[in-house]
């Protein structure tokens, strides 16, 4: 015998309400209804919460639909787009939609989620002002990035920075008004913040902080941004970014119990027992949502609850935060400080490397956690917080992250995925826990990351936990897991070396070429790829190729470290570490001329003139130069310093020149262009004065002649130098350097130091290329030599004569702020 079907009608066709939908299909019993979905927007079922990766052209509008219309067809699914629902009628159990369509049902599920704060200023309804909470949004803003120049966006939340960037990536001037202080202080501290501020800001970005908007300004359009302040700024675009409010209206009409959102209980249900509510739009013991975990839990609750299933109950859990802006890295959970003196404030920051870890500790639990620069171990501090477990004895490491912590316990370093719960969530942006991956994996006999991705979207939408996903693919599918292939970036399929080998084999000499050879998604490439096809090319065709400085980050192009406040730091080079009196002389002239607040004397035996306002760096540049003072190249992917000690001129230890010889190496490597940052270091005796252990090349004097050692790093993760020879003369150290040099210009990846390069391919591979070849090591430095002959041109008095002078002008927007 037939089951009559009840009617099941859906408002709103986005992620909460279909997800509430997938979730009943999955029941035995989900087949009960006739399920009807309305939705105001005329597409289909999209993941909006990559509208970002849209607007920033990493990803197309058919690559984060989530349920095509075959999917509503095969599911049976009635689905009106474009058509809004305007009334429910309880009495009779019918809406009605904007076309004038009646429909009845049995069961209701509101999914109306939430819409755009508007602050009551003047100008908001002026053309080229817009939200980013639909697709709509984001075509305006392409629109706009493709017609006009200049746009303002208005909070620094998520959503706002994230709109920011997109815009930024697609080439227009952007500038971010922003209420408080720092970034996100929802969800950073305010180191953090600080750090993302200074990173974005490296990126082009300028911020307003401390920015009450009083109005929009223009006459036909939106022209500027007026701040209470008194502060101006232009814009042919302005984008509201401040916050969402639940949608309401039509539940309140239709006389549901309402308050912040639509007011449900643990099972989904508001004050109507057949009608059910979920997502942005729900008030759950008073809370409402923003972020997407906890939706997913409350449409698995409404699905089980639809199907018949009386059992689940929805409880907020402890929730974390991600940004998706590629290469920022962010994630924050729980408390963002101790809440008084009982709790405890564990961090660790590098800011040369732009790192900050800092976890909050409460009755030996952890109940906080805010990562910046490395966010590999965001999901298992939140499950320790969701888990409330004891981690007392974790407490010395447990700021160092997983491995660290575990390696020092007795525990198995990494995710243990065997103990691991089926509910573990691996997935926060598509809600995928570890059962429904490895069920996926053993049911579908999936060998691939790319698989696992298409049948489960696991990893599929920012990425962050692609190295959970691989690891569980690993653990369940054992030996028949392939591993997954490392790109240079998500523009591309092609890794490092597969590009590189193509540009001296096929003769490649611009991006375009070779992004048009290797099927680049994104035309233009993206942050990631762009410098690192630019150093690839200057490394490949020295002479030949022009940099591209556009494609060089913000320190490199205007040849300074940007600081916290956005002054500058300049560094002159002192060859070995010598300087004299007129050197010493001009420096300070220049800081008291200038006003520069603070002159330090580096690790790197340098002097470091650090609070340098951007504009008068040209001025500074020339006057160090008339004092015959270069760039230190303090902020290059290249040599930095060579530090030395005193040696056997002043120093009765020392058993050779190490001074000299220090002075030999930096003037044959200045200038040049390396995948990273370069230092060396020359001791005198095997007291190391110069620390030449844990440096990138150290050379330690011996009364034999000298010690080469290869790959060392200071810093977090500490490397100590690998042997790689001993020689007898100082020629031998430069030809030796010069080889070392070039072989990690040509094979190393572009922003890996000498210490995971040497790591990766293993020392004794250096040795077969450096000791072992005498031609090749010879045909080595001959080509770093030549390449030199191009590198070594003083970019600071270049710009002091004026070139790149745009770089350096303030911009028009700041002028009199």
């Amino acid at each position: 015998m037939n089951m009559i079907k009840q009617n099941l009608v859906v408002i709103g066709n986005g992620m909460a309400g279909m997800r509430a939908v997938e979730e009943l299909l999955k029941h035995e019993s989900g087949t009960r209804y006739n399920i009807t979905v309305f939705g105001a927007e005329p597409h289909v079922n999209y993941n909006r919460i990559m509208l970002s990766s849209v607007l920033a052209g990493d990803k197309t509008v058919d690559e984060i639909v989530i349920n095509s219309r075959e999917w509503y067809d095969a599911n049976g699914i009635n689905l009106f787009t474009g058509d809004a629902v305007t009334a429910i009628d309880r009495e009779a159990r019918m809406v009605t939609t904007a076309s004038g369509r009646a429909m009845p049902y049995d069961k209701l599920l509101i999914a109306t989620g939430s819409r755009p704060l508007a602050p009551p200023i003047p100008g908001l309804d002026l053309p080229g002002v817009c939200a980013f909470r639909d697709i709509a949004d984001v075509d305006k803003m392409l629109e706009a990035a493709r017609t006009h120049q200049r746009a303002v966006v208005i909070g620094g939340g998520l959503l706002g920075l994230e709109a920011a960037w997109g815009l930024k990536q697609r080439g227009m001037s952007v500038a971010l008004v922003h209420l408080m202080p720092t970034l996100m202080e929802r969800q950073l501290d305010v180191a953090a913040g600080q750090l993302l501020q200074r990173d974005l800001d490296r990126r082009g970005i300028a911020f307003f902080t401390d920015g009450q908007t009083e109005e929009i300004t223009g006459a036909e359009r939106a022209e500027g941004v007026q701040l209470a302040d008194g502060r101006y700024i232009p814009a042919d675009l302005v984008v509201l970014a401040i916050g969402i409010r639940p949608n309401i209206d039509l539940a309140r009409a239709a006389g549901l119990e309402v308050n912040r959102g639509i007011v449900v209980t643990d099972d989904m249900r508001t004050s109507d027992p057949d009608i059910f509510a979920v997502g942005e739009c729900v008030e759950h013991r008073g809370q409402v949502f923003g972020l997407v975990a906890p939706i997913w839990d409350q449409a698995k609750v409404c699905g089980a609850r639809l199907s018949g299933d009386e059992t689940p109950e929805f409880a907020a859990q402890a929730l974390s935060t991600s940004l998706k802006i590629t290469g920022v890295d962010v994630f924050s959970a729980g408390a963002l400080m101790a809440a008084d003196e009982a709790d405890d404030e564990i961090t660790l920051r590098d800011d040369a490397k732009g790192l900050y870890k800092k976890i909050v500790l409460r009755d030996g639990k952890l109940v906080g956690a805010v990562l910046y620069g490395e966010v590999a171990d965001g999901q298992w501090y939140l499950q320790l917080m969701r888990d409330q477990q004891d981690v007392s004895a974790l407490r010395e490491r447990l700021v160092f992250g997983r491995a660290f912590a575990e390696a020092g316990s007795g525990q198995t370093a990494g995710p243990d995925f065997a103990a691991m719960p089926d509910d573990t969530q691996i997935c926060g942006c598509n809600g995928v826990a570890k059962g429904a991956i490895t069920c996926a994996i053993r049911d579908k006999g999936l060998t691939s990351l790319s698989e696992v991705r298409a049948h489960t979207k696991a990893s599929a939408s920012c990425g962050q936990c692609t190295g959970l996903v691989e690891g569980l693919l690993a653990f369940t599918a054992g030996a028949d897991a392939k591993p997954a292939r490392k790109t240079i970036c998500d523009c591309t399929e092609a890794g490092h070396d597969e590009v590189r080998q193509a540009i001296i084999a096929q003769g490649f000499k611009t991006m375009d070429a070779i992004r048009a050879a290797f099927g680049w998604k994104k035309s233009e490439g993206c942050h990631k790829c762009r410098p690192a096809l630019n150093y690839y090319l200057l490394c490949a065709w020295p002479g030949e190729y022009v940099d591209d400085s556009r494609s060089r980050f913000v320190n490199e192009r205007v040849h300074a470290n940007i600081q916290r406040d956005g002054t500058y730091s300049v560094v002159p080079r002192m060859w070995g570490g010598l300087t004299t009196p007129a050197e010493l002389h001009a420096i300070a002239s220049v800081a008291e001329k200038f006003n520069i607040p603070t002159v330090k004397v580096t690790g790197g035996q340098r002097i470091d003139l650090l609070g340098v306002k951007k504009d008068d760096l040209p001025a500074v540049w020339g006057d160090l130069n008339k004092a015959g003072l270069v760039s230190g190249h303090a902020y290059a992917k290249g040599l930095r310093t060579v530090k030395t000690c005193v040696g056997t001129e002043w120093c009765r230890f020392g058993t050779q020149d190490s001074t000299g010889l220090g002075v030999k190496l930096e003037k044959m490597c200045w200038g040049s262009w390396t995948p990273h940052k370069v230092k060396f270091a020359v001791s005198g005796c095997p007291r190391n004065c110069a620390e030449a252990t844990i440096k990138d090349m150290g050379i330690v004097c011996v009364d034999a002649g000298y010690d080469i050692l290869v790959g060392g790093n200071g810093g977090i993760e500490v490397r100590v130098t690998d042997p790689l020879v001993r020689v007898a003369t100082e020629d031998e150290v430069l030809e030796y350097a010069g080889a070392f040099m070039q072989l990690y210009r040509e094979e190393a990846h572009y922003l890996e130091r000498t210490a995971p390069w040497i790591t990766r391919v293993g020392v004794d591979y250096l040795k077969a290329k450096l000791v072992e070849d005498d031609v090749g090591r010879r045909m080595l430095c001959e080509r770093f030599l030549y390449s030199q002959s191009f590198a070594q041109n003083d970019p600071w008095a270049e710009r002091a004569a004026g070139l790149d002078a745009h770089e350096f002008a303030r911009l028009p927007e700041l002028v009199g702020a």
